[in-house]
């Protein structure tokens, strides 16, 4: 069975409206499954992954919900002095634990774009350390959709995934999920 396969300058040949006869095979004394790496030209190296396009509001802000249990952050995203509003409020107030801000920051840290992003966040359900969880989640989708290039590190770091675990569902006969009642002998 002959080989058929055809170079760009091929290709580019048969769009200009000449048709270019298929280049005669190579002799050689290597395999057949090795000719296969012999005839293709060498290629430049691809990136990682293929660039996306920046998406903006109308404002030049990158927008982007994060959710973590029962929490659902939406997140706005701007260049500006590192200021994190959530619900209103500065960071430092509503997210008293340092815990909770640590993770928040956490994005900016490995990205290293810590003080360069302004970030409005408005919060709804779960508690604070979900509501947490969920602003991360948002600033990360946020800020690749603001600097595609850093979606491989921020992938990298597990930060666009979405953690999916919630609290079981009580079942009845059970006190809690799994716990039982306290068994009386008497």
């Amino acid at each position: 069975m002959s080989d058929n396969r055809q170079s760009l300058s091929d290709l580019g040949a048969l769009a200009g409206g000449a048709a270019a006869a298929p280049a005669p095979a190579a002799a050689s004394t290597a395999p057949a499954a090795d000719a296969d790496y012999t005839a293709q030209p060498s290629q430049p190296p691809q990136p990682e992954a293929p660039l996306r396009e920046q998406q903006l509001d109308k404002f030049g802000r990158a927008y982007a919900t994060g959710r973590r249990k029962d929490a659902v952050a939406r997140v706005w995203l701007k260049p500006g002095t590192g200021r994190i509003t959530v619900n209103g409020r500065d960071q430092e107030v509503y997210f008293a634990r340092p815990t909770l801000r640590l993770v928040i920051n956490q994005v900016f840290d490995i990205t290293e774009r810590r003080g360069q992003y302004d970030v409005v966040a408005t919060v709804t359900g779960g508690g604070l350390s979900g509501q947490a969880g969920a602003v991360k989640h948002g600033i990360s989708q946020a800020l690749t959709r603001y600097e595609p290039a850093l979606r491989t590190t921020v992938k990298r770091a597990g930060f666009l995934t979405r953690d999916p675990r919630v609290v079981e569902r009580k079942k009845y006969g059970k006190a809690k999920a799994r716990r039982s009642f306290q068994f009386s002998k008497r």
